[in-house]
């Protein structure tokens, strides 16, 4: 089992002494499913990158904004959102955390570009 109140705490104490502002883990890597969790410090932004075929973030801390083609959106701590087919980047708006959550290798689909 794994508790994720502390893996959340633990990354975010790590991303605050990491010289880039981040920690990661897989948390889970079962055949095309991934869990991650990412913790960002304030201010430190994931780039815009392709989607998965299936995507979400739930926050588990802080605020983040989710930036993609459609508009910004500010996701809270206990918010989902999809990130599915669209280009995106996120930026923590505090020391934050979340569950990346994609499934890859769908048959007949790549990655959105």
């Amino acid at each position: 089992m794994t508790d994720i109140d502390l893996l959340t705490e633990a990354h975010l104490s790590r991303a605050r002494t990491a010289e880039n502002g981040r920690s990661t883990e897989i948390v889970v890597h079962d055949g095309p499913l991934r869990q991650s969790i990412i913790a960002l410090v304030a201010g430190v932004e994931l780039g815009e990158h392709n989607s998965p075929p299936a995507a979400s973030v739930q926050v588990l801390h802080g605020r983040v904004r989710v930036t993609a083609l459609e508009g910004d959106e500010e996701l809270d701590a206990g918010q989902l959102r999809v990130l599915t087919h669209r280009r995106h980047a996120v930026t923590a708006l505090t020391d934050a955390a979340f569950l990346l959550t994609t499934v890859t290798g769908i048959p007949g689909r790549d990655s959105n570009e």
